[in-house]
């Protein structure tokens, strides 16, 4: 079983993330993608459990071809943060797919594809350097998780006029 996903059985209480750029479950605008200004998109975090010491954030495509694409983490954003302003940089950023310590945009090969936004209420700052590994990410989280949020986006490529 994937890691992530015993990870998230364990967390049982959740919170919400929304954006007011895109809808749960619709298509995130071309602004936020590689086909735009391939910034991180706003997001607003619900009401988190009152012991939380940081928040944590994932952004993956599983719908890439042989693997899981990691698009953006972040960890040790403050606790009292309720938005994240398009752009923004929040906590301590950690690896993408391609090695930069970054948001990374949708932008997939073909077809539509689903961009899963994760959120993490934690009950410790993590002792992570900048520029980590999403799966270092997971390790240092676990057990520390007490609720999470999730957003998904859907994503195709523009057709390119002839």
């Amino acid at each position: 079983m994937n890691f992530l996903i015993m990870l998230l059985m364990i967390s049982k209480v959740s919170f919400p993330l929304t954006s007011p750029a895109f809808k749960a479950n619709g298509d995130i605008p071309v602004k936020y993608t590689c086909e735009g200004e391939n910034i991180s998109p706003p997001l607003l975090i619900g009401e988190v459990p009152a012991h939380t010491k940081s928040l944590a954030i994932v952004v993956d495509d599983p719908d890439a071809d042989k693997k899981v694409v990691t698009h953006w983490i972040a960890w040790n954003i403050p606790a009292d943060t309720r938005m994240i302003n398009e752009g923004a940089r929040p906590g301590t950023q950690g690896k993408n797919e391609r090695g930069e310590n970054r948001y990374m945009g949708p932008c997939p090969p073909k077809g539509q594809h689903h961009y899963f936004f994760k959120i993490y209420a934690l009950d410790q700052m993590l002792d992570l350097k900048e520029g980590s590994s999403k799966e270092e990410l997971i390790k240092a989280m676990t057990g520390h998780i007490l609720a999470e949020g999730e957003l998904v986006g859907l994503y195709e490529k523009q057709a390119k006029a002839k």
